[in-house]
């Protein structure tokens, strides 16, 4: 029986398997370099309108690339809903602002049926979409809605679809929920449930800009013109940069970090004696996953090919903090979540 060329001697099927993956790195890696250009295109934009807030941008453009949503925190004032509409034009995504207050109702967001009658007397339910049918959907202080509406968006976070009436409906995609919360007024406000905190990919707090920032925006923004961001991706560019950060390679030393960060945060498993002492619960394996696909999206935004321990360090505040808990006595001594994360990237190679 004559052997088949796959068979043939002298390795030709291994040679060509070998070629043909090498030619996949080449043109990954050029798909990669390709992306990371025009990210830089996408912070120059962006930083054309917001001011002094670099760190704040780069985390949100990282959260959008691992297809995540967002929750921004710091006081008004600071440009989060600028930086949400500025980012939608830039990015090419419709979006639509929500202004969670206590008497918003989740019809009002997810939307509802009416009863419509024709000409003929026949009688039948048609669906009105509500707001959060959008690409980029920002919650304005989503805090002080009842749970009940802030639990409206339970399903449309993580399923990317809502269900009214028994029926389903599907979200255009991409969809992304920025949501914002004022971390200084707490009167009438109800409290994100675990459950909803968790699925935000990212948790990022915004400060006062620097006395030059400060300045730029004071001389910049009270002229006669205001400064304007133009397009540079849309949905289809986006969604394609999405499952491109999916492929990115991450090596056997970054995903060690990720994992011993995360076990080492639960105070059931850490050898840690201050996360014992200090933590009441620790983040889950939601966590792992929300620092892999980040810090492969931090590495394209900046223009590398691979991930670091270095970015899996500059991530864990935003991917921790609102994933583990401090117990009463750690509160009460005045311990604080990101000196405890501090702790945990300190022994990080």
């Amino acid at each position: 029986m004559s052997q088949s060329p796959s068979a043939a001697p002298g390795g030709g099927s291994d040679a060509g398997a070998a070629e043909a993956a090498e030619l996949d790195a080449h043109r990954l890696a050029e798909e990669m370099e390709a992306l990371g250009q025009r990210m830089a295109d996408v912070r120059t934009q962006i930083g054309r309108v917001i001011y002094g807030q670099q760190e704040v941008i780069d985390q949100v453009l990282t959260t959008l690339l691992a297809g995540g949503h967002l929750l921004l925190v710091g006081v008004p004032g600071l440009g989060k809903t600028l930086l949400v509409e500025t980012l939608g034009g830039v990015l090419g995504l419709e979006s639509r602002r929500i202004q969670f207050t206590p008497d918003l109702m989740p019809a009002d967001i997810l939307g509802s049926e009416v009863l419509e009658e024709t000409e003929g007397g026949k009688r039948s339910f048609r669906f009105i979409p509500g707001p959060v049918f959008t690409q980029l959907l920002m919650g304005d202080e989503i805090n002080r809605a009842s749970p009940r509406t802030q639990s409206a968006l339970l399903q449309a976070m993580q399923e990317r679809k809502v269900s009214v009436a028994g029926h389903s409906h599907e979200l255009p995609a991409p969809f992304h929920v920025l949501a914002t919360q004022n971390p200084i007024e707490q009167e009438g406000t109800y409290p994100l449930p675990e459950a909803q905190l968790d699925r935000f990919l990212l948790q990022v707090n915004i400060t006062y800009p620097d006395a030059g920032a400060e300045r730029e925006v004071m001389l910049r923004t009270t002229g006669p013109k205001s400064a304007r961001a133009g397009a540079v991706m849309d949905a289809g560019s986006l969604m394609a940069a999405q499952r491109l950060v999916r492929q990115v390679p991450v090596g056997e030393a970054v995903v060690d970090a990720i994992l011993r960060l995360v076990r080492e945060g639960r105070p059931e498993t850490s050898e840690l004696e201050e996360i014992r002492r200090n933590v009441a619960w620790g983040p889950g394996p939601r966590a792992s996953q929300a620092l892999m696909l980040a810090a492969r999206a931090r590495a394209l935004l900046t223009g590398r090919l691979a991930p670091s321990t270095e970015d899996v360090r500059a991530l864990a505040k935003p991917v921790l903090r609102h994933r583990m808990a401090l117990n009463f006595s750690a509160r009460a001594e005045g311990v604080t979540l990101d000196s405890v994360i501090e702790r945990l990237t300190a022994d990080l190679a």
